[in-house]
Formats: C-alpha cells, structure tokens, sequence
C-alpha cells in the first residue's frame, strides 16, 4: 500500500495530469474500455444482482458512458481560468479563479450500482486531473473481478488503481493520508470515513442515503403516481439510495392507491425470474425481520436460496414500526397515512434529512409549501429516481444522508480546489500605514 500511494504521489508531481490532453485521453480510454468489457460488466451484475441487461445498461453502463460524453465536451471549457469582478478599492488588479486537481483521491464504493458507483465519481477525478485509488465492494464480487480487470489493463496503477479486500483493507486505506476521499454507502461507515479523514484534514464527499419519503396528497393522479413509485422503489429490488423509502398518503386514498398498485406490480414485477436479489444472506435476513407478517398486504414471497423477496407492501403503518427506524434498502414499501399535509411536514422537519423526497400532488400550494419548508438532497415533483439522470444537476445527500455532491460539471468542481489569486499592475498604498483620518474618511466611501 506504502508503495503504491508513493508511485502515485510521485507521478502526480511529475504534472501530466494536469493538461488538457492528457485528462482527455484517459477520459477517452475509460470510454473504451467501458465498452470493450461491456458485455463481461453485463454479465456480473446479473450474477451478483439478477440485474437485467436493460437495467444494467441505462442504470450503470450507459449512465457513465453519457457522463463521460458530456465531460470530455465541456472538459476545455470547464478547466479555464476565470477572471473574477473586482472592487473598485483595488483598482489596477485584475482576479482569477483557477481550477486545480487536489492530488491523490480514494473512491469507495457500494454494492448496489457496483459498477455506476465506481465510475461515476472517477470521471470526475480523471476530469479534475487527479490520480484515484478505487475500492470497490467486495459483495459485489463478479463486478469487483471485471472491474479488476479492466482498470489494471487500461491505466498504469501509478495513475488509477484498483485495491480489492473487506472492510480491513478499507480501514487500512483510510489509515494513509489522501487529498480527497469520496465514500459512498451507508450513513455509519460515513461517519467512520470522516473521522478518519479528519486526522491530516481531509476534505470529503459523503454520499450516504436515509429513510426518502414519498408524499401523495389526496388531489394526485393515482395512476401515474403508482406507476412511478413502484420503478423507483423496486428498480434493482429496492437497493437504491434514492428509493422511495416509504409511502404518506392522504387518508381517503390509501385503499385505492394500494388496489392500483398491487395491479402495478402484477404488471412490471410479476416474473421472480426476473426481479433483482438481495445482494446477501446478511442483509436478506435483515430485510425478513422488518416485515410485520400482520401489516403485510401483498407479496412477501420470499427465497432464500436466490436471496429473493418480491415486491412486497405493509399498510397500517406508524413510526413505531420496525421497517421504519432504519432505511430499508429492499423491496418493502411501509403505507403511512395522513389527514393534513401540515402534519406530514411537521413530522419530516423533526426527522433526519433524506437524501431524496418525492411529491405527487396537482395542488401548487402543498407542492411548494413542500419544496420550501423541507429540506432534502434531491427529489421530484409527480415523479421519482430521474433527477439523478440530469448531469447538469448537482447530486448529493444534506446532514445524515451526507455533504458534497458531483455528476457533471459538479463532479469537476468536487475534484479541483478553486485556487484564486489576483495579478497587481498599479500599486496602490493607501491600506498601508501610517494612517490617518483622512485616510479612514477615504476608505469609508469604500467599505460600507
């Protein structure tokens, strides 16, 4: 490990990385060999997932592979030094903002989009002119292995390497000191990763997650809520950290909603053969002892062979329940019931921040009274799970569901220090002493 964060120390100091062709060949080497191993990255995920080659695409593959379209489009663009205004009372300088790579980056990475989750961020390193160790999980074990494989044989580990072990080697990784560390995963190792990134001052990016509500007010398009929240609930078998974590639905629409959705389900997610698993026994056996066997309403067929839970939906539910004091992570959807939105509001400003939020509603007032009183990463009016899709938006958690954002040109700024400084020609003495009243009179007409 001292060895190889030492080579890349010392490649980083030799300054290739920081011109405009350099990041943009590798960027265009990772596009390649995204694509050359493609179908072996297609082929894991099913292994390790049951993931769809669909899926598997428009979720990991393509996902990245737009992401690294649009960087090396705006690439120039976004690398350029930026004259900033200047105040009067230092005329004759001019000021500049100059984007700069912070060095060494550490990328820890999921299970659940085991190969978005590595890439993604590493678009943004590879943009900013870093160097990247990557970790990616070790559940993820099929993926782990291609992606071995493709990194190694694509980039020299002086630049990007890929390191492979359990949790000790994450430990031992955070151990060395780095420029920047970005972590993705749950909300308890985040806060092991700051702690350790708080020893040489490292800065972060924790992409975390938390219980994301979903609100559906009693003027809202059942139909069209229902089929939206089933795909961003049960795409991927419920392991998103943008899924709807559960449901707060006006009282007098619950049963019609549950009736529209056990349909919904039937429809999108009837074939087991084709519904994601459970990643492992550990956390399969953690999703079972969240089902109230007497809240259920529909599903809960399970196998523990496949690590498989179908689609499964609780009503009845309060805040007392089991499924509702930890993010879920599965294909289990808990029905809360509401009278007044005020009291959905009051309840979700006194609970931790998610990192997503979602509303269905045709009622301008609820919906904005919404977006302005509560505070979430990100989220979707009559929609769920596509403001990830946007790169011109920023992605990221707020308080327990994390702090720092990338995708798109937020993945640049997240990788570079903004460096300003400022250029004199004229110089100017009139801060300098000895002073005097008329001085102070002077700057006053300045500074106020």
């Amino acid at each position: 490990m001292n060895q190889l964060l030492d080579n890349q120390k010392t490649f980083y100091q030799t300054n290739q990385t920081r011109s405009y062709k350099f990041r943009k060949d590798q960027l265009l080497k990772l596009k390649n060999a995204i694509k050359q191993y493609e179908n072996e990255l297609k082929e894991a995920l099913y292994k390790d997932l049951n993931k769809s080659s669909f899926e598997a695409y428009t979720t990991e593959i393509g996902f990245t592979l737009h992401s690294i379209t649009n960087a090396v489009k705006h690439l120039k663009k976004w690398m350029k030094i930026k004259k900033q205004k200047t105040p009067i009372f230092m005329f004759g300088t001019k000021s500049y903002v100059m984007p700069e790579p912070y060095g060494q980056v550490l990328i820890i990475a999921p299970y659940n989009y085991p190969v978005q989750l590595v890439l993604e961020p590493l678009v943004g390193v590879i943009a900013a002119g870093n160097t990247c160790v990557i970790k990616p999980s070790e559940y993820a074990s099929e993926v782990e292995k291609v992606l071995v494989k493709m990194i190694t044989n694509t980039f020299d580990k002086s630049y990007i390497a890929i390191v492979t072990g359990d949790y000790t080697v994450t430990s031992e990784l955070l151990d060395h000191r780095f420029d920047y560390i970005f972590f993705t995963g749950s909300t308890r190792v985040g806060q092991i990763v700051y702690e350790k990134a708080s020893k040489y001052l490292t800065p972060v990016t924790l992409e975390l997650g938390g219980k994301s509500p979903t609100i559906v007010d009693e003027t809202a398009n059942l139909k069209k809520a229902v089929s939206s929240i089933a795909f961003g609930k049960f795409m991927n078998a419920g392991q998103t950290c943008i899924a709807p974590d559960y449901i707060y639905i006006h009282e007098s629409k619950k049963d019609e909603f549950i009736d529209l959705l056990k349909i919904e389900i039937e429809k999108r997610y009837g074939n087991a053969e084709t519904f994601g698993h459970i990643i492992h026994q550990g956390h399969f056996k953690r999703l079972i002892n969240l089902i109230d066997q007497d809240k259920v309403v529909y599903g809960n067929q399970v196998n523990s062979d496949k690590n498989y839970i179908s689609p499964t939906i609780l009503t009845d539910v309060t805040l007392d329940d089991k499924v509702m004091k930890e993010e879920i992570f599965g294909p289990i959807l808990p029905i809360l019931t509401f009278k007044n939105i005020d009291e959905v509001i009051h309840t979700l400003k006194n609970a931790e921040k998610p990192l997503a939020l979602y509303i269905f509603s045709k009622n301008k007032t609820n919906i904005q009274k919404m977006l302005n009183e509560l505070s979430f990463g990100g989220g979707a009016v009559n929609d769920t799970i596509m403001h990830v899709s946007n790169g011109n938006m920023p992605f990221g958690g707020v308080g327990q569901s994390g702090m720092g954002s990338y995708h798109g040109k937020t993945s640049f700024d997240t990788f570079s220090h903004m460096k300003s400084y400022v250029s004199k020609k004229i110089h100017l003495t009139l801060a300098y002493p000895p002073y005097s009243q008329s001085r102070e009179k002077m700057v006053k007409k300045f500074l106020k």
